[in-house]
């Protein structure tokens, strides 16, 4: 079966992964990103962009990538796991509000059973909007940890943090906390209302309200305000002399008990439903609003250092280098590089063994690496001038180790095709087998073609 493509990052994922990187490199120290670096160099843009690609680059390389999906995936099951929870609240207030129908309903317990702790946390919740800055919900703290518990990925540990730090630039986390706490208690309170639908559609139940304070002009002013708004819709109201003979006992009659149900759906509805489906709207628009303009802060140490190495000052004083005539010196070699030529460089040759072979002259020769400045400035230009074909001769003496190899890996990404030279030992000297083999597992575990004699003709003509 085909493979499906993975599906790219958006621009908050990516901006996400650049703040989880530079969280990490605060609290464990640079990464090795030469090659991050010198990718999103190449690419150009705006520094901004350019840390964008540096970070999509290493966050693939070490598994952030794949633990923000992971992360992700945690976050959607707990919202999952939070919606049956809303659910079966709603439900549950709704069985308490009403019981089995043995006994009258208390119609403003049974409201305040259904609304109490809504509007409560209502408040509470525009309260926090209006004097604190960010508004931590208690249910928002909830799913963020259950998020990092379900991603299961030790990797996702600066996810979370990152994110929130990433929203508070511009004061996201409150529309989106307030996207999820609107949701998960317009969720319940569906729920309730369904519950409470079916229930007095399947049960027949008797309205009462009671007092001792009180007087029955009270209730009969409280009633008509609360059922004022649902009035507007259609929802019924009882009148004062019903209200009245309520406080009583519960009426038998039919009128009484459906004026009452309305009245009690009506208020749920007008009072419970609508004021969180609208505050869910708003902060989707908030939401959406404020996450176009999110950006990263460019002044944070982190990036201003990365601006360095990202952007140099040429670039910024819009001075550009004229392409060099000549690779930079490494040992043996000098050439000109363009997008459709041949390259042979060696990586380090005893300096007893003759170097460069001849080379037909559209073999371009880089020469031998030796040292950490050398590879830099080759990878450098090789990034700007990418060969058709690149030959790299190693000597299979030398233990493969992992920073050859990632050098080769580095060095193969630059050309449109790569081939591996294993050069024969000199006349008189011995090469290990075991050594050898190491080499060869090495390099089809990186995918390299490899070769023990020159690929001079592949490089020319690139055939074998």
């Amino acid at each position: 079966m085909p493979q499906t493509a993975k599906p790219s990052p958006t621009r908050l994922q990516r901006l996400w992964l650049c703040e989880t990187l530079r969280l990490r490199e605060e609290h464990a120290g640079p990464l090795e990103d030469g090659e991050a670096n010198r990718h999103a160099r190449r690419q150009g843009g705006d520094l901004a962009g350019r840390i964008e690609a540096r970070a999509l680059l290493l966050a693939e390389r070490d598994g952030q990538l794949q633990a923000q999906q992971h992360w992700l995936q945690g976050a959607r099951l707990a919202l999952g796991l939070l919606l049956v929870l809303a659910l079966l609240s709603g439900a549950g207030l709704a069985l308490a509000a009403l019981g089995d129908g043995s006994r009258p309903v208390n119609v403003f317990w049974a409201l305040g059973s259904l609304l109490g702790l809504h509007l409560l946390l209502l408040l509470g919740w525009a309260l926090g909007l209006l004097l604190a800055g960010d508004h931590n919900a208690a249910l928002g703290r909830l799913w963020l940890w259950l998020s990092e518990k379900l991603a299961r990925d030790a990797r996702a540990a600066q996810l979370g943090p990152a994110l929130v730090l990433l929203l508070q630039r511009r004061r996201l986390n409150r529309w989106l906390l307030g996207l999820l706490v609107h949701g998960l208690w317009l969720v319940a309170l569906l729920s309730a209302g369904l519950m409470l639908l079916l229930l007095l559609s399947t049960r027949r139940y008797g309205f009462v309200w009671e007092t001792t304070l009180l007087a029955g002009d009270t209730f009969v002013a409280l009633t008509q305000l609360l059922g004022a708004l649902p009035a507007l819709l259609g929802f019924p109201i009882p009148d004062a002399q019903t209200i009245r003979a309520s406080g009583d006992s519960a009426l038998a009659v039919e009128a009484a008990r459906h004026a009452w149900a309305g009245w009690l759906l009506g208020v749920l509805l007008v009072f419970g439903l609508l004021p969180r489906a609208l505050l869910l709207l708003l902060c989707l628009w908030r939401w959406q609003h404020g996450s176009a303009r999110l950006a990263l802060d460019l002044n944070l140490p982190g990036y201003r250092l990365l601006g360095e190495r990202l952007q140099p000052a040429s670039e910024r004083l819009g001075v550009l280098d004229a392409a060099p005539a000549s690779l930079s010196e490494a040992r043996g070699g000098s050439t000109h590089l363009d997008s459709s030529g041949a390259v042979l460089l060696a990586i380090e040759l005893d300096p007893q063994r003759p170097w460069p072979p001849a080379l037909p002259r559209a073999v371009a020769d880089a020469g031998v690496l030796d040292s950490r400045e050398q590879r830099q400035q080759l990878l450098d230009q090789l990034g700007r001038f990418p060969p058709a074909r690149l030959a790299i001769a190693l000597d299979p003496r030398r233990s493969p180790d992992r920073g050859t190899l990632a050098l080769l890996g580095e060095l193969a990404r630059t050309a449109a095709a790569t081939r591996i030279w294993l050069l024969p030992p000199a006349p008189g000297e011995s090469l290990d087998a075991e050594r050898l083999g190491d080499w060869h597992d090495a390099l089809q575990r990186l995918q390299l073609p490899f070769a023990d004699s020159a690929p001079l003709a592949w490089l020319e003509s690139g055939h074998d």
